[in-house]
């Protein structure tokens, strides 16, 4: 299906807006003609691609609330009248999980189902993708990939949350907005990486921010295998998903977003000991295990074959061309250059882009 003329002047209403992944949806579907209506808090790390890009420049509407305020998110919801939602709002970290898992099972279950049930009664939806993660899956440490059909669980509250919000959006898709017409979907995506993110606690933004200040990375679990992509690819497979969901019915179930085969799939000492290379300028990376950190994942691998089946959706960019993508923009970034452009530069190259040339 053509992109440009799908979302052309498509209401859209997509939460967590202010988030990595929320700025980057944000700027493409701005980018495609959508008529995007923003519902978050505030950005949560400075600086914020939200503010360095001006995505708020773009949007139709940008409201600053949190999910658990359900009046404020259903009046925003209501206001906007949209037909497409995106739902992407959590608290995405493992380790802040362990900090504080009440309120992260607060956002990511309760949040969510205030979210579903803000959409009963409103004619004007049509579909919505709630995005979860891939760690929703009963983590076996074994070497296949996780299916769609595979057990829901998680060792850690933020592993567990997203579990508990697939459910609940099973539940609200069967009982409620099944029956009005609402075609509902999750999408469960690996590790994604780009230019912008500059969170604390993940690989990739803690390797840059150390380059940048010429200082040693030190891992917390180097042998860690994890689902890299850039941050583009499960964007692409969420716009899609929607259109298809739009489209007609058979599409309402969960769907995985990640690498295709084992070269997306490398561990975490792999990964940085690469961007030190792309980054250049003595990067140092300290492969040092650490037996006092709160447990997480070590093999965790996805399935993406009911994707490219189903959907005929495929990654586009290889590992390495991930990684040096998240590379140069971030260095293009610190020497100057509009964050905004950085990012409508990317994502052009990205739909040009095939899978066979990535």
């Amino acid at each position: 299906m053509d992109k440009q003329s799908f979302w052309h002047k498509r209401k859209v209403f997509l939460t967590g807006h202010t988030g990595f992944k929320g700025s980057w949806l944000a700027l493409w579907l701005t980018q495609l003609g959508a008529e995007v209506h923003g519902y978050a808090l505030d950005p949560q790390t400075e600086p914020s691609l939200y503010l360095a890009a001006e995505v708020a420049r773009g949007l139709a509407s940008d409201t600053r609330g949190d999910l658990a305020n359900l009046s404020q998110l259903r009046e925003a919801i209501r206001a906007a009248q949209p037909e497409i939602v995106f739902h992407l709002a959590a608290q995405p970290l493992v380790r802040e999980s362990y900090r504080d898992p009440l309120g992260t099972f607060s956002t990511n279950v309760l949040g969510t189902a205030n979210l579903l049930d803000s959409l009963r009664g409103l004619s004007s939806v049509r579909a919505a993708v709630i995005i979860t993660t891939d760690k929703v899956y009963q983590n076996q440490e074994w070497a296949y990939p996780y299916r769609e059909t595979d057990q829901l669980g998680g060792h850690d509250p933020y592993s567990a949350s997203k579990a508990a919000a697939e459910i609940v959006t099973a539940s609200y898709r069967s009982a409620f907005l099944a029956q009005q017409g609402v075609r509902v979907a999750s999408a469960r995506a690996g590790n994604v990486i780009g230019g912008g993110d500059w969170s604390a606690e993940r690989l990739v933004p803690d390797c840059l921010r150390a380059f940048a200040a010429g200082q040693p990375v030190q891992l917390r679990y180097p042998r860690a295998v994890r689902p890299w992509q850039h941050v583009l690819e499960p964007l692409s497979g969420y716009l899609l998903l929607a259109q298809k969901l739009t489209g007609g019915p058979g599409f309402e179930c969960g769907w995985n977003f990640g690498p295709s085969g084992d070269e997306g799939h490398a561990e975490v000492g792999q990964v940085a000991r690469r961007l030190g290379e792309l980054w250049g300028e003595d990067a140092r990376v300290e492969l040092s295990q650490q037996t006092d950190a709160p447990h997480e994942a070590g093999l965790l691998r996805l399935d993406v074959s009911k994707a490219a089946g189903e959907l005929s959706w495929r990654p586009r960019w290889k590992l390495e061309r991930a990684l040096r993508a998240t590379v140069e923009w971030q260095k293009e970034f610190l020497q100057g250059s509009p964050a905004r452009g950085l990012c409508h530069k990317q994502i052009e190259e990205f739909q040009l882009q095939t899978f066979q040339g990535a």
